[in-house]
């Protein structure tokens, strides 16, 4: 089946399971109706409720849902909506006070019923998981701290709103209603016990073992790994893989690298260029060789084995590099000779992550590299500033620009800048593909 389509569908379940809940309400015998507000509120808070839930499968890392749009692009959507579903959540309780402000006695959460302590408490929760999610780094909260508590938040919400839902009762009345609600839930229990429990228990029988850790250019260290008893991933050039180094498949500790090294390896060894940025990765320069590691993937489309073209334009910024030095080795253990312009972009000449490799494999690829900086040294007769639509011009002819497909993988304003330089123009949207790589 063609990805689009898959997509496509995979959007229409979504759409079809958000709404799941208001027809477990509409479906056999339904209670007296009552006023358009409060009724749009309910519907709002079901349609809220299960989009939450949703929350768990998208972020879950099934590669048969991430494989039509690219991880990075399920991370944003997941972003995005669950902005809606707080939207339509924190709607319910203030369409019902702008209905009937006697409903505001319930916000006195000492002396409330039980089924408005636990609304109360999802809502107040999802406030907490949205601030902390939006305004992370201004909160000061490390991606560890953050990554554990936004999923203990997540729990608490979708546990106490459907309990909330379960007291109110009004549309879960009949047993084979409350049977159904009951059946969603566990689904999603059982999603939250795969990525939780089932998976990381898979992974610790396929351990790896760190072999070199080995300086870069740019404050970067590349870490290779072997698998110990078992053949390793088998992955695309350009794909990426969480790594956990020095720990277990249940830490949270774990973070997203490009596969820097080539995919055709027979020895299943896997490397990561990891750049100092956070502070794990400020320390990937002391791991031992022999610690023990877990790789979990691959994941991404962003690989040319899944565009067939005549050639490509990589366009790099800073650490955007790293996919592509999986690209080129692996291109160059399969000798493809199609012809490759790769734009490495970055501050300085020094700070050019990689830039030994690929001046290694100039001979055994069809490859004009192009470096473009923006503090050049004294005497450069190279590119400066930003790739932008001038150095487009420059490097990718009229000819190619119908034929040839443009991978760009850099800092969010080179992306847009270099995407909107595409179109201009007049390359095709589907040959041009982004890898906005931040899952943090």
């Amino acid at each position: 089946m063609p990805q689009f389509l898959r997509g496509f569908l995979w959007i229409q379940l979504y759409v079809l399971v958000s709404v799941v809940p208001l027809a477990f309400a509409l479906l056999g015998e339904t209670p007296p109706g009552r006023d358009f507000v409060t009724e749009l509120s309910v519907a709002l808070g079901f349609v809220g409720l299960a989009m939450l839930g949703l929350q768990f499968a998208i972020t879950a890392r099934f590669g048969s849902v991430a494989a039509p749009f690219g991880m990075d692009v399920v991370i944003r959507f997941h972003r995005l909506i669950s902005l809606v579903a707080f939207a339509f959540v924190l709607a319910h309780p203030i369409l019902l006070f702008v209905t009937d402000p006697a409903t505001l006695e319930l916000l006195r959460f000492w002396d409330a019923p039980w089924r408005a302590r636990f609304g109360l408490a999802s809502v107040v929760l999802l406030v907490a998981l949205v601030v902390t999610s939006v305004y992370r780094t201004r909160l000061g909260l490390s991606y560890e701290v953050w990554k554990v508590a936004h999923g203990v938040l997540a729990v608490a919400i979708v546990a106490t709103a459907l309990l909330h839902v379960q007291l109110v009762g009004y549309y879960v009345a009949t047993v084979w209603k409350q049977v159904l609600w009951v059946l969603m839930s566990a689904a999603l229990v059982g999603v939250l016990g795969w990525v939780r429990i089932v998976k990381p228990v898979l992974q610790l029988r396929q351990p790896w073992e760190v072999v070199s850790v080995e300086p870069e250019r740019g404050d970067a260290w590349t870490v290779t790994l072997r698998p110990v008893g078992h053949d390793g991933l088998r992955a695309l050039p350009g794909q990426y893989a969480w790594l956990i180094v020095d720990g277990t498949p249940f830490s949270a500790e774990e973070h997203p690298y490009s596969l820097s090294g080539s995919t055709e390896r027979e020895d299943g060894h896997v490397s990561f260029t990891i750049k100092a940025l956070g502070d794990w990765s400020a320390q990937a320069g002391d791991i031992e060789p022999g610690t023990r590691a877990y790789v979990d993937g691959p994941y991404g489309v962003f690989s040319p084995d899944r565009n067939e073209a005549p050639g490509f334009l990589f366009v790099a910024g800073g650490v955007g590099i790293t996919p592509f030095l999986g690209i080129l080795q692996t291109m160059a253990d399969r000798g493809d000779r199609r012809p490759i312009t790769l734009v490495h972009a970055g501050p300085t000449l020094d700070e050019l992550i990689g830039l030994e490799h690929v001046e290694s494999l100039r001979d055994q690829l069809d490859l004009e590299l192009v470096l473009v900086l923006e503090e050049p040294p004294d005497g450069w007769e190279g590119e400066t500033g930003l790739p932008d639509a001038d150095l487009l011009d420059r490097v990718a002819p009229d000819r190619q620009r119908t034929r040839w497909q443009y991978f760009v993988c850099g800092p969010p304003p080179m992306l847009d800048a270099v995407e909107e330089a595409l179109e201009q123009h007049g390359v095709p949207m589907e040959q041009i593909q982004i890898e906005r790589f931040d899952l943090a």
